[in-house]
């Protein structure tokens, strides 16, 4: 198994999703979609962590394993998607660096 394909595992697994099976002739959302998608998952993740540090805080809810568990969640699809970001932005670049 590769370091990607172990890397996307753990991003999905991160965003609670399925893997998209696309058919060979057209993909059913577009890039954009899916970019819009994944980042309001990864929003989703951040707000259910800020939640659950204020109720920890409070004492509303004292168990540290779902805490830590929520925090983990929301820093792997942090970092991914700020991987994500920079394989674009230098992807952007080099199709700009182009000569035409």
């Amino acid at each position: 198994m590769s370091i990607k394909s172990i890397a996307n595992n753990a991003y999905l697994n991160a965003l609670n999703t399925e893997p998209k099976r696309y058919a060979t002739s057209k993909p059913k959302e577009s890039f954009m979609e899916t970019i819009e998608e994944s980042l309001k998952k990864v929003n989703d993740l951040q707000l259910e962590k800020d939640q659950m540090i204020e109720e920890f805080a409070v004492g509303k809810n004292e168990n540290v394993h779902e805490l830590m568990i929520a925090l983990q969640k929301a820093d792997i699809a942090m970092k991914l998607t700020s991987a994500v970001r920079n394989k674009v932005m230098e992807a952007y670049k080099q199709l700009i660096n182009m000569p035409m």
